[in-house]
């Protein structure tokens, strides 16, 4: 999910208009780009348009975001999203562990009462000094949970903190990042808000994926683009994963556990970071065939 695009549920003029973009995933809005007066026109526009074909026939991640657990629109809101064409539902602040668990307890209600056979996850939205404080707690509160997803304005502006703040993005993706690994889960940038700033949008992006983030998300289609490019393995990613897997191949017939591929030690850390982008790359269709100036990999004892 290298980007996902937020569309306002109160706009259906846009729900297939987001499909036809290259973006992996969509998001569909009931929270803050839907005005208090237009939640409940926004919640039957979504509703209506999951039960259609279009969803399922695009190939695409389908996320709703749903208004806060404590709001008088979060019952509502997961009855008449909670459907088969779902993959996920974002939970926006989420201040404890219990607030998971309820969420999920509300989420599997519906799912009972719509007939949906496959469960929906749940992606939390870390947007408040205390969600930040208790990320791992809340991302391993519940199965049902399947990435942390950052929200630096919610986090930063009531605390005066610069959205462009560099030190403070980079403390903030790193803390979501490793309560994400803790507990086994994705995490997902958040969004840009100037749409015109492209050097600013692929800085961003290029320091979410240096920190091991999946994708970012997007306001405007014309950063899918952007956010496709940062989180796409390179050329040289994809061609050095190859070599090490195919090292790791020869040093297991020599029963080595330690060796060495382009001058740098190999082992179980760097094995598994290098599937992880043949499959990326493999997923995404641009596994690139090895090259005949591919040098044999050094095996030796570590």
């Amino acid at each position: 999910m290298r980007s996902k695009l937020f569309v306002p549920g109160s706009r259906p003029e846009l729900f297939s208009k987001a499909l036809a973009t290259a973006a992996d995933a969509i998001s569909l809005d009931l929270e803050d780009a839907v005005v208090e007066a237009r939640k409940p026109e926004a919640r039957a526009a979504v509703s209506d348009w999951l039960r259609t074909a279009a969803p399922a026939a695009s190939g695409k991640i389908i996320i709703v975001r749903v208004n806060a657990i404590d709001s008088v629109h979060f019952e509502a809101d997961v009855q008449a999203v909670a459907l088969a064409g779902v993959h996920v539902i974002n939970l926006p602040k989420p201040e404890s562990p219990d607030a998971v668990r309820a969420a999920s307890e509300a989420i599997g209600r519906a799912e009972r009462a719509n007939g949906v056979k496959r469960p929906i996850g749940m992606l939390l939205n870390i947007e408040s000094p205390k969600a930040l404080r208790m990320a791992a707690a809340l991302a391993t509160a519940d199965p049902r949970v399947v990435g942390l997803q950052m929200g630096l304005a919610d986090l930063f502006e009531p605390l005066g903190i610069f959205r462009g703040e560099l030190a403070a993005i980079q403390q903030t993706m790193f803390a979501v990042r490793l309560a994400a690994g803790e507990a086994g889960v994705y995490a997902c940038d958040s969004v840009f808000a100037d749409t015109d700033d492209v050097a600013g949008f692929r800085a961003e992006a290029a320091l979410a994926r240096r920190l091991g983030f999946i994708g970012k998300s997007c306001i405007h289609p014309k950063q899918v683009a952007l956010a496709n490019e940062a989180f796409r393995p390179s050329d040289t990613e994809i061609s050095h994963a190859l070599r090490v897997l195919a090292a790791a191949r020869e040093a297991e017939a020599q029963g080595l556990g330690a060796y060495l591929v382009d001058g740098k030690m190999i082992d179980g850390p760097f094995l598994a970071r290098a599937r992880a982008i043949v499959a990326s790359a493999s997923q995404l269709g641009v596994l690139i065939a090895q090259t005949e100036d591919r040098s044999p990999a050094q095996s030796g004892k570590a």
